[in-house]
């Protein structure tokens, strides 16, 4: 295994992102771990997980200059971490979110900070993929914004899971919305990684039962 990836999974299981146990997606599917973005509680390691971004942006897009875009509430903590963290590397993007409700007073509308004029690019950093349930609502949310393309979508962890199909949600949504979806690690690494010590066998063995049935084919 990659030692970035190495490093990642013991960052996500030292800040308490990545847990074992029972647990229900937004897809509705029961998990046998969580990857929970919501657990990033300091400074420090809201820095770490934006250098992580940061270096899967620049490894797959080089210095192009995108829009971020962190979907409410868990993508703006990490659209902003992955922006101050493109910039300590020399390259200074924008970022923006969206509001769960839409504000009629003040400046009104769905979205704060950097609105993407036309022909501007824009990039979703988001925490996991399960179903695409998540993107797809963003999609949804970003067809307000005319002219506007996303081409990329930047995520902690593949789960390798079937979408709406027998196919994996990351091919469903790459094939539906026409731009990839880059992770730093996927369920696979998690599983290389967790077999190294024999205590995790009980885990192991419940992601491999579970993906033996959500896997994607």
């Amino acid at each position: 295994m990659e030692a970035y990836k190495r490093e990642f999974i013991e960052f996500l299981q030292s800040a308490g992102v990545l847990k074992f146990g029972d647990f229900t997606a937004k897809s509705g599917r029961k998990i046998p771990y969580f990857v929970n973005a919501g657990m990033i509680k300091t400074g420090d390691q809201i820095s770490k997980l934006g250098e992580f971004y940061a270096k899967a942006y620049f490894d797959k897009l080089g210095k192009k200059e995108a829009v971020l875009y962190g979907p409410a509430y868990k993508g703006i903590p990490l659209s902003i971490s992955a922006a101050v963290a493109l910039s300590k590397n020399g390259l200074d993007v924008p970022f923006f979110f969206n509001r769960k409700e839409v504000k009629d007073h003040g400046e009104g509308g769905t979205f704060v900070g950097y609105i993407p004029q036309p022909g501007q690019e824009i990039v979703i950093i988001e925490d996991v993929i399960t179903a695409g349930t998540a993107i797809r609502e963003s999609m949804e949310i970003l067809s307000q914004l005319p002219d506007t393309k996303v081409i990329a979508t930047f995520i902690m962890v593949n789960r390798k899971e079937k979408g709406q199909t027998e196919k994996g949600a990351m091919e469903e949504i790459s094939e539906q919305f026409g731009f990839p979806v880059y992770s730093v690690v996927d369920v696979y690494d998690i599983i290389e990684f967790l077999e190294e010590d024999p205590a995790n066998e009980e885990n192991v063995t419940r992601i491999k039962n579970y993906l033996a049935i959500n896997g994607a084919k």
